[in-house]
């Protein structure tokens, strides 16, 4: 018999907003000994952005409701760290048609940490120099990432 602990495990279901009613997914969250594997498949992206790149972030919020998403609020930040080095900054996806599919590891925060905020889309690429995550676009689509068995 081992004595592993299990990892912990969380998904996101993703829903567009009024700018992406088609925009449909799953955030998937597994903690691993060196940071937390996240993976994100959407369909339905706007066919209108220009680079084909739409960022994605952890907010702070713990619901998608509001007017453009609004309670989602800012991007998880409990570092106070600059634009792009924040917890919650991911790597944007990148558009295949309306269809997006994405995988990485990261340490910038434990899963515990972001079980109950949301991950957001927006409808534009991150340019990787503005300090403002509004550049981005409008928040397109949200989800409440919420602790799994599996």
């Amino acid at each position: 018999m081992t004595n592993r602990r299990e990892p912990i495990h969380a998904r996101a279901q993703i829903r567009g907003n009024g700018l992406a009613p088609r925009l449909a997914g799953e955030a998937t969250f597994t903690q691993r000994p060196n940071g937390v594997l996240v993976t994100v498949r959407v369909v339905g992206l706007p066919l209108k952005s220009p680079s084909g790149f739409f960022a994605l972030n952890i907010h702070e919020g713990t619901s998608c409701d509001g007017e453009n998403l609004s309670d989602t609020h800012a991007p998880f930040d409990p570092a106070f760290a600059a634009h792009l080095r924040r917890a919650g900054d991911l790597p944007p996806l990148l558009a295949c048609g309306s269809e997006a599919y994405l995988c990485v590891m990261t340490d910038r925060f434990s899963l515990r940490d972001v079980i109950g905020r949301t991950i957001v889309i927006r409808s534009g690429a991150n340019d990787f120099r503005q300090i403002s995550p509004g550049r981005a676009g409008e928040k397109i689509a949200c989800g409440v990432i919420r602790r799994t068995q599996r």
